[in-house]
């Protein structure tokens, strides 16, 4: 079963950063996708970005795009969200997930427990 673990979150002021982990165990499948999202209070779960393991070939939502940046490290099976100009509407649970290379949370299988990012104004 795979298992993803995220990290890395915190309180930052608007302007700052954080790099969010999220590692990966268990058995996966060649062709996937790792994907960031973000879900904050009352509303729904949101696409943030997606990485294709294999290739490498990065995906962003409009909202980030320029800001974060997605990364990983196949050697030690994790999965990076560099996150830049934070403003408070970044504000999330960031959840960590696996999936085909969709924008949408339907299609991925597994799931982090998600790390708290608050940006202060």
């Amino acid at each position: 079963q795979v298992q993803l673990v995220e990290s890395g979150g915190g309180l930052v002021q608007a302007g700052g950063s954080l790099r969010l982990s999220c590692a990966v165990s268990g058995r996966t499948f060649s062709n996937y996708a790792m994907g960031w999202f973000r879900q904050a209070p009352g509303k729904e779960r949101d696409f943030v970005a997606r990485i294709s393991w294999i290739t490498g070939s990065t995906y962003y939502a409009d909202s980030v795009k320029g800001r974060f940046t997605i990364s990983r490290d196949n050697a030690k099976n994790t999965v990076y969200l560099q996150m830049n100009s934070l403003k408070p509407e970044d504000t999330a649970v960031y959840y960590c997930a696996v999936g085909r290379g969709s924008s949408s949370y339907h299609d991925y299988s597994y799931w982090g427990q998600g790390t708290q990012v608050t940006v202060s104004s």
